[in-house]
C-alpha cells in the first residue's frame, strides 16, 4: 500500500488560483478513478476535480471557502501500490509529501460545508435556566404559567417596581418565597430565561443560530454588489410605460408564430427598443474604467439579462443585440436562461455585457432600485405588470400598466440624458410598431 497526493491542476489559462466551493468527499470514503473530489471557482466558472486514482480518502488539503493556488495538494489517498508518495529516506519524495497548501489552514474533515450551531457554540455545555432559590415547600413549577388565572402574584412594592421597569408580566413569573412571594432573584431568574411561552399554548422558542459560509458564486456576488455600489453614485429614474398594444401585438405574433421561432416574451421587444434608443445616445452603451478616467464606449450593444438560479444571481448576456431581430432576441435569451439554470453557461456567456437588463417577473413589484453591474453605467429594471384604470380624459379604462426602475452612474449619465433615454424606450414600447420600422 502507499499514499497517491493530489494536486490543484491548472483549471484555465491565465489561473493562478481558485476557489474552494465544495467537497464531494470526506476523509475515509473510497473513491475510484474520475470520481469527482471537489469543485472549485474561478471567476464565474465552475470546475470539477476528478480523482486519477482508486483509493481511499486520508486527509484534505482545505476548507469551503479557502482561495487554492494551482499546484497546492488538496487531496492525500491511500492506495494499492506505491502511489506517488515513496517511503521516508527518498529526500524528493518526502519534499512532495510534506509540501503544505499555500496559505491555508489545518483542514478539519468536518467542515465540509455549512454547520448549523446552537448559541452558545457547539461542544460547550448547554446553558440551563438559573434556577430560582427554593424557600418553602409550596415552591412553583418556573416553566408555564405559574399561577392560576386571575390569581393576583404576591409581591412587594419594590419588586412590582422593577418587574414594571423591565417590561415583565408578574404573572407570568413564578415565586420562590412562601405562598408563591415573587422576590428579586426570582426577576432576575425570569430575566435570564426570556420570556416564556404558557405550555398551553403549543409554542416554544428556537435559539439556534446557524453559521453559513458566504462561498463561491454567492461570495462573488456579494463583491460584485459591493463594488457596485461603494463606486457608483447610482440615479434611479422610474416610469410608468401603457404596454396594452404592446401586449396584444405580442399575443398576436405568438398565435401566428413559425414553428422555428421561439415564443416572444416581453424582453425581445425591450432589447429591441433598447437598440434604437442606444443608437440616438451611444453614451448608454459604456463601460466606465474610473481608475483610467476612461469611458469605453461600445458600437456592440451586449445586453446582460439578469437571472436567477439555484445557485444565485448570475448574467449571461446576448451579444450583438444590435444585428439581432426581435425573434433571433427572443432564441438567444431562452437558449442562455437554460444554460444559466443548468450550470452550463461558459464564461464567455456570462461576461462581456454593456448594459443590463433585470426582472422579477410576476414578483416585480411597483418600483426597484436596481444597482448596477460594474463598470456599466445603466441597468433597466423591469416591473411587474398589472391591469390599472387610466383616465383618457373622458373616462377611466382599464390598461396595462407596467414601471421601468433604471439606474445610472450619474458620474457619466447625467439625469436629463437617463430621462431622455427612458422616454424614448417608453414611447416604443407604448407604440409598439415603432420597433420594426428601421
Amino acid at each position: 500500500m502507499g499514499e497517491h497526493i493530489i494536486k490543484l491542476p491548472d483549471v484555465g489559462e491565465g489561473v493562478a488560483e481558485a476557489e474552494l466551493v465544495e467537497w464531494h468527499v470526506k476523509v475515509g470514503d473510497m473513491v475510484r478513478e474520475d470520481t469527482v473530489l471537489a469543485a472549485v471557482m474561478t471567476d464565474k466558472a465552475t470546475v470539477e476535480i476528478p480523482s486519477p486514482v482508486d483509493g481511499e480518502i486520508l486527509w484534505l488539503g482545505a476548507e469551503i471557502g479557502d482561495t487554492v493556488a494551482i499546484g497546492s495538494p488538496i487531496v492525500r489517498l491511500k492506495v494499492a501500490g506505491e502511489g506517488n508518495v515513496k517511503p521516508k529516506g527518498d529526500a524528493k519524495a518526502e519534499a512532495v509529501a510534506a509540501e503544505p497548501p499555500a496559505k491555508l489552514p489545518t483542514p478539519k474533515p468536518e467542515t465540509a460545508g455549512p454547520v448549523a450551531k446552537a448559541s452558545p457554540k457547539a461542544g460547550a455545555p448547554e446553558a440551563k435556566p438559573a434556577p430560582a432559590v427554593a424557600k418553602s415547600t409550596g415552591q412553583r413549577s418556573i416553566s408555564g404559567a405559574p399561577r392560576p388565572e386571575g390569581e393576583r402574584p404576591l409581591a412587594s412594592p419594590a419588586v412590582r417596581l422593577r418587574a414594571k421597569e423591565a417590561g415583565i408580566d408578574l404573572r407570568q413569573v413564578a415565586g420562590s418565597g412562601p405562598a408563591g412571594r415573587i422576590g428579586h432573584e426570582d426577576i432576575e431568574a425570569f430575566l435570564a430565561r426570556g420570556p416564556q411561552v404558557a405550555k398551553t399554548s403549543g409554542l416554544t422558542r428556537n435559539d439556534a443560530v446557524e453559521d453559513i459560509k458566504v462561498v463561491g458564486l454567492r461570495r462573488k456576488i456579494a463583491e460584485k454588489m459591493t463594488l457596485s455600489k461603494s463606486r457608483i453614485p447610482h440615479i434611479t429614474y422610474v416610469e410608468e410605460i401603457d404596454v396594452t398594444a404592446l401586449e396584444e401585438l405580442r399575443a398576436a405574433l405568438n398565435k401566428e408564430k413559425r414553428a422555428d421561432r421561439p415564443k416572444l416574451t416581453l424582453l425581445p421587444f425591450l432589447m429591441r427598443a433598447m437598440v434604437k434608443a442606444i443608437a440616438e445616445q451611444p453614451q448608454l452603451n459604456s463601460l466606465f474604467d474610473d481608475e483610467a478616467g476612461i469611458i469605453h464606449q461600445h458600437g456592440g450593444i451586449h445586453i446582460g439579462i439578469a437571472a436567477q438560479t439555484p445557485s444565485g444571481l448570475v448574467v449571461p448576456v446576448v451579444k450583438h443585440a444590435e444585428a439581432r431581430d426581435i425573434w433571433d432576441c427572443g432564441a438567444e435569451v431562452n437558449r442562455l436562461a437554460e444554460a444559466a439554470k443548468s450550470g452550463t453557461a461558459t464564461r464567455d456567456e456570462l461576461s462581456g455585457s454593456t448594459i443590463t437588463i433585470t426582472s422579477l417577473g410576476a414578483m416585480g413589484g411597483i418600483a426597484t432600485t436596481p444597482v448596477i453591474n460594474h463598470p456599466e453605467v445603466a441597468i433597466i429594471g423591469v416591473n411587474k405588470m398589472m391591469v390599472r384604470p387610466v383616465w383618457d380624459g373622458t373616462q377611466f379604462i382599464p390598461r396595462k400598466m407596467m414601471n421601468l426602475s433604471s439606474s445610472f452612474d450619474h458620474r457619466v449619465i447625467d439625469g436629463w440624458d437617463a430621462a431622455v433615454f427612458v422616454q424614448r424606450i417608453k414611447a416604443l414600447l407604448e407604440t409598439p410598431a415603432l420597433i420594426f420600422v428601421d
